[in-house]
């Protein structure tokens, strides 16, 4: 990571760290639910933004996250340090099948199919009642004390700062993910698998290890959201909340992996705002509609690359005046 990068990253995280002792109480869980759809976002932006596989049925993984974790939680006497990291690995290998299922086809087949499984865990869950809760989901969740008795992040600051620190390394090992020779390799998927295949690549198993990763950063998000809401329920599986996740995405800027974090925040903060106004509560979705057309037609690269593209011209415009003004200078 360059240096500029690194130090808005710093300073990004000092501002995290700050931020829930100046906030009221009930913000800082919804500030905290913001990092965690961050973090959901950014896992399916692997896929999108740096694989070209659109998917819409992430919700898979958020919801088998969650459930795994809300199981382990309530059936066995493991602190929630231990479980959060172990629902993302289950995630993940339950992950396998269903990316060497679903990368057998690309584009739309591709979609339709993880939306079929995200589908197929939905309806699973109201079939094993006695395994899952049915339509009432799991209830109960506790944020269960830490390793040698470490109850500082059953607090509502506490689980706050443990989700800010997992985002911090989730986006610090995507970033090194992508900037790898591995990431290089997606970047040739993404723009022309054919030639990337010519070249010796097994551009499948690249595929598949993506859709692994993503699902497990996914589960891994669903693990945090569990103990936050302190309940699961089949809705995490429901094709909406895919929808939701894609929209994030695209509205940040996919391949940018901060992008999606940004429009975690932005939808979770103006879902929330506009559902609590009394004259629009029942128009909120129709609001949010037009922003996100607006967002499609004027900025296609998201909110952050629209920041970008600023940015860069105004180094431009910088470099220009700097050019001109020099032979006045030297005159």
């Amino acid at each position: 990571m360059r240096a500029r990068g690194l130090f808005i990253l710093v300073i990004a995280a000092a501002a995290g760290f700050g931020m829930p002792h100046l906030l009221p109480g009930y913000l800082v869980n919804i500030v905290t639910e913001a990092l965690i759809f961050g973090l959901f976002a950014m896992s399916l932006d692997l896929m999108i933004g740096y694989t070209r596989l659109e998917s819409f049925g992430h919700a898979a993984a958020y919801g088998l996250g969650a459930y795994a974790s809300a199981l382990l939680l309530l059936s066995f006497d493991i602190p929630m340090l231990i479980v959060i990291p172990m629902a993302a690995i289950i995630t993940g290998v339950v992950a396998m099948p269903i990316a060497w299922v679903c990368t057998r086809s690309t584009g739309i087949s591709f979609a339709m199919l993880t939306l079929a499984f995200a589908q197929l865990f939905y309806a699973s869950v109201y079939q094993f009642k006695d395994f899952s809760g049915g339509s009432d989901g799991i209830a109960g969740i506790a944020r269960r004390a830490g390793p040698f008795g470490i109850d500082f992040f059953q607090s509502k600051i506490g689980y706050f700062y443990l989700v800010l620190i997992i985002l911090i390394l989730a986006f610090l090992f995507c970033r090194s993910l992508v900037a790898s020779p591995f990431g290089q390799v997606l970047a040739g998927i993404r723009e022309n698998e054919v030639k990337t295949r010519t070249l010796g690549y097994n551009t499948r198993a690249y595929r598949m290890a993506t859709v692994v990763l993503a699902y497990a950063f996914g589960g891994l998000a669903g693990a945090l959201y569990a103990p936050l809401a302190g309940f699961a329920s089949p809705e995490l599986f429901f094709w909406r909340l895919s929808g939701m996740v894609l929209i994030m995405v695209i509205i940040g800027g996919r391949g940018t992996l901060v992008g999606p974090i940004l429009g975690g925040a932005v939808f979770l903060f103006l879902e929330h705002e506009l559902s609590a106004l009394p004259m629009v509560r029942e128009l909120w979705p129709l609001i949010f509609g037009s922003i996100f057309i607006a967002v499609i037609l004027f900025a296609p690269q998201g909110l952050w690359g629209l920041f970008l593209s600023w940015r860069d011209k105004r180094r431009i415009a910088v470099v220009s005046k700097s050019q001109t003004d020099a032979p006045h200078a030297a005159s």
